[in-house]
């Protein structure tokens, strides 16, 4: 039997999990150094998959199958195909720089307050390592019960990590930032908790329906005549899967637990929220929803098109009015996942090969803005926009790796996300020329947030506040520049990754029966 490759690149950040969280408590640089070292570890498997991994081989390939509760049909599938093991490798590579930028963030609070508590700096750092398990693990899962569980599961790191290990920079003294803490954590859990007991419903649907968990058994019974679905049931299951993964996303209206999430946790646990593990949601409806179910998908596109544009204009609109750096950044991934969601609904191989790209370069691009943010945050200890100005002036290097993250997230070319964004532009006007219309407001939103943002904050008279501010320091910059380089990188020559992507979107616009429009030319006089 060939080496497990998938399983390890899961099991390894596992077991990373476990060894750190038994470092004894004094050893508290120790436990740091054994997560860093699993992660890279990990990151070095996900490349050899990517080395490993053929783009115009096999749909699904280094396949792993195995029986695991026999009596109700489930197995441990697992296998990639070029939309899964780009998003695993962004997961593996983030998940490096998070416990980097996050460093000191859950060291014992210096004073001895009653109200202060110490922080459990190796439960902070295995909770990291076992949420990159169970992400890395989704994005491989060819069976649906094995995918559900690692839907599910994910979320009670995620809770602890918000909810335990807080931002300090609270306006409101540590009471009302321990409420504010729980308030998001619990938000965070509850609305992801509703969408994934309603996919468990769908999902026994399924089992009644097609009578396996298994997604390959699924297409090939599909296509040799002997799976047929109900059209109501079809569009039912649809519903009940598409639910749960627009909570994930997360998609107007149920996007309201992100700003909460991502304003009360750490920067770094915000980039893992909305960089790592909202990509589940986005890539499952890859994977499940057009894959499993084609006709309800198109039946539905038009209503899906209309809450993406809410999205993207919705989202930027919030953005522009906040006050609170995080909260502002979240609100933008708001408007990005609408712009991901309408490339995956436009139904066209440039748009979901854009949604792709985006999926990549988002996590890229708020990773590096987000934790930038995050740095200059813990130095003046206010989310406030308004307590900020000048800091170009005595940070220079902190506020242009600022200014870039900015602009990255604004989409500038010359850098990754613009290849992205214009890729679902392009596939979705194609096919719906108004929606694609209207979606170009969010780009001139985007430029007004962000450079509104960087306007108030880096420039101007230099704040007292701000006056003594010490530029990025070393760990940081080993942190935010190698975000940089793929940033510009990727912006001008994104090749690499359309070509492992392009193929997989081919088989998934092959399973919705689409093909791209034809551009209409008129005939010369």
């Amino acid at each position: 039997m060939s080496f497990p490759l998938l399983t390890a690149t899961a099991v390894l950040p596992a077991v990373g999990a476990i060894a750190t969280a038994a470092v004894p408590a004094a050893r508290r640089t120790a436990a740091k150094w054994l997560a860093l070292l699993f992660s890279l570890a990990t990151l070095a498997l996900a490349v050899l998959v990517l080395v490993r991994f053929e783009p115009g081989g096999a749909r699904y390939q280094l396949t792993e199958s195995h029986a695991w509760i026999a009596d109700f049909g489930v197995r441990y599938e697992l296998g990639v195909d070029g939309i899964g093991v780009a998003l695993l490798a962004l997961t593996a590579l983030l998940t490096p720089f998070v416990i980097l930028a996050g460093w000191h963030d859950a060291d014992p609070l210096e004073d001895a307050r009653p109200n202060r508590r110490w922080r459990p700096t190796q439960g902070f750092f295995a909770l990291i390592l076992m949420v990159e398990a169970m992400v890395i693990l989704s994005f491989e899962a060819t069976d649906v019960f094995l995918f559900y569980i690692l839907f599910e599961a994910m979320l009670i790191p995620m809770y602890f990590l918000i909810g335990g290990f807080g931002d300090r920079a609270h306006a409101g003294g540590d009471e009302a930032a321990a409420t504010q803490r729980s308030y998001a954590a619990v938000k965070f859990l509850l609305y992801n908790l509703v969408g994934g007991l309603i996919m468990l419903a769908a999902v026994i649907g399924l089992y009644v329906v097609a009578g396996t968990f298994s997604l390959s058994e699924i297409a090939e019974a599909r296509a040799n005549g002997s799976l047929s679905m109900a059209t109501g049931t079809e569009r039912w299951l649809f519903l009940g899967f598409f639910f749960a993964f627009a909570v994930k996303a997360p998609l107007w209206p149920l996007h309201t637990w992100l700003p909460n999430a991502m304003g009360e946790a750490t920067a770094p646990v915000a980039v893992l929220i909305t960089a790592v593990v909202d990509k589940v949601g986005t890539f499952a409806m890859l994977r499940f929803c057009l894959g499993l179910f084609p006709e309800a998908s198109k039946w539905a596109t038009p209503a899906i098109l209309v809450l993406a544009l809410i999205s993207i204009v919705y989202g930027a609109l919030l953005a522009v009015g906040q006050r609170d750096i995080k909260r502002l950044i979240a609100y933008a991934s708001i408007s990005h996942f609408g712009f991901i969601i309408m490339g995956i609904f436009a139904m066209t191989s440039q748009g979901q090969s854009g949604a792709t790209l985006y999926m990549v370069n988002h996590g890229i691009s708020t990773a590096a803005l987000m934790l930038v943010a995050g740095f200059l945050i813990s130095r003046r200890g206010s989310r406030l926009i308004a307590d900020y100005g000048g800091v170009q002036k005595v940070a220079p290097v902190l506020a242009g790796t600022f200014l870039i993250g900015g602009l990255a997230t604004l989409s500038l070319p010359g850098l990754s996300p613009f290849v992205s964004e214009f890729l679902v532009l392009v596939g979705t006007f194609s096919r719906y020329p108004v929606v694609g219309v209207i979606a170009t407001l969010g780009i001139v939103l985007a430029a007004l947030y962000v450079l509104v943002l960087y306007q108030r904050t880096m420039t101007g008279p230099v704040k007292d506040a701000v006056r003594s501010m010490p530029d990025l320091r070393l760990r940081e910059l080993v942190v935010v520049t190698p975000l940089i380089a793929l940033l510009l990188f990727l912006g001008v020559y994104p090749k690499p990754l359309t070509e492992i992507v392009n193929p997989a979107v081919e088989h998934t616009m092959s399973d919705v029966q689409k093909t791209d429009p034809k551009p209409e030319v008129e005939a010369a006089p």
